[in-house]
């Protein structure tokens, strides 16, 4: 399975690409340093071509109120309509557990229009949080 990892050389990106390839995955990480680059759009259409799946790990570079909202919107954007035209099945990212809590941080609103536009978009969307986090629903609840 093709899987492309936008952040792939980053810090957590590359660590995905190395735990899917070592599952027999065919990872591809994605990012400006290999010619990818989801605000402006360049690289995405070669990158996603045959992909099964896009895992978005990437992270903006400013994190003032603007820029970052900039950064995930158009982003996030331009990556699913490049993941719809490459017929991409599945659109994964990572987000932050009560990111829509803190609405006084620009970062976490920037996060929460990020899963917004993908709950919004043509892809199966799902929303998982650790075990440990309380609106997880695996956690057991007091009695």
């Amino acid at each position: 399975m093709k899987i492309v990892v936008i952040g792939g050389t980053g810090r957590l990106g590359s660590k995905v690409v190395d735990k899917l390839r070592d599952h027999g995955d065919e990872a591809v990480p994605a990012s400006p340093n290999t010619g990818v680059n989801t605000l402006t759009g360049e690289g995405l259409a070669e990158a996603l071509t045959g992909a099964d799946v896009v895992v978005d790990v990437s992270n903006s570079p400013s994190f003032d109120d603007g820029p970052v909202m900039e950064f995930f919107t158009k982003s996030t954007t331009n990556l699913g309509a490049a993941a719809k035209t490459a017929g991409v099945r599945h659109y994964v990212a990572v987000s932050i557990v009560g990111a829509d809590q803190l609405p006084k941080s620009g970062y976490l609103r920037a996060k929460v229009a990020q899963e917004k536009l993908i709950q919004e978009s043509e892809f199966p969307t799902r929303s998982c949080a650790p075990p440990s986090s309380p609106s997880s629903p695996t956690r057991s609840q007091p009695r």
